[in-house]
């Protein structure tokens, strides 16, 4: 259920090496780094059999053409990635533009033919924002609807996971990223309903080795 990334700013190939150690060691379901160190990170992974990559579209904002998500994940999938994680459209959202929202997320999907997350970026938004965000997501046809990039202030919380969960009901899968930096954390969140969870690698050695320790 795990998702390692190194996909900040100032993520090294070091960590994005450490990723794949990890991975190698506990069997996480997906690595990701940004789009530039994708290719190495696929090449690095490739003895692997129980992880993929996934590649990150618009980040960190969003606020990039439709035309260019598209390209961008077209060209993630072309490399090697199994998976896309979006981020929105943040204005469109709060302006109310919510076909040319839905129209973002739907080019993307149309555009790579493998699952789609779309990141909300949630710590920007407002409870009804969350819920509609999620609603329009849930009707393109998105696989999982995330909470954050990682980037922002906030983290991913009990009461956010459960505003998705009732927007989207059964129709597509929560992933939990941003904040989730211990065991007991991702456990609280996991029983309110995400079943992936973005977690960085410096975190994610905390949290391995809890478990080892349980």
């Amino acid at each position: 259920m795990v998702d390692l990334s190194c996909v900040r700013a100032n993520s090294t190939i070091e960590e994005i090496d450490a990723s794949v150690a990890l991975a190698e060691k506990y069997g996480v379901i997906c690595l990701f780094a940004l789009p530039a160190h994708t290719p190495y990170l696929i090449e690095k992974s490739s003895h692997l059999t129980k992880t993929f990559v996934g590649g990150p579209v618009a980040f960190p904002a969003g606020a990039v053409t439709t035309k260019i998500k598209a390209l961008e994940a077209k060209e993630m999938v072309d490399m090697g990635c199994k998976e896309i994680d979006m981020v929105n459209n943040i204005a469109w959202l709060k302006a109310g533009k919510y076909d040319k929202y839905a129209d973002d997320v739907k080019a993307v999907i149309d555009a790579c033919g493998v699952p789609v997350k779309v990141i909300l970026e949630s710590a920007h938004l407002n409870d009804f924002e969350i819920q509609k965000a999620s609603e329009l997501c849930a009707q393109a046809g998105v696989d999982y609807v995330k909470t954050g990039t990682g980037w922002s202030d906030g983290g991913t919380t009990i009461k956010i996971i459960s505003l998705i969960k009732d927007a989207v009901g059964g129709a597509c899968k929560i992933k939990a990223a941003g904040g989730i930096k211990d065991l007991q954390t991702l456990m609280e969140i996991y029983d309110a309903g995400a079943t992936r969870f973005g977690i960085g690698v410096r975190s994610a050695e905390s949290i391995f080795s809890e478990l080892e320790n349980k």
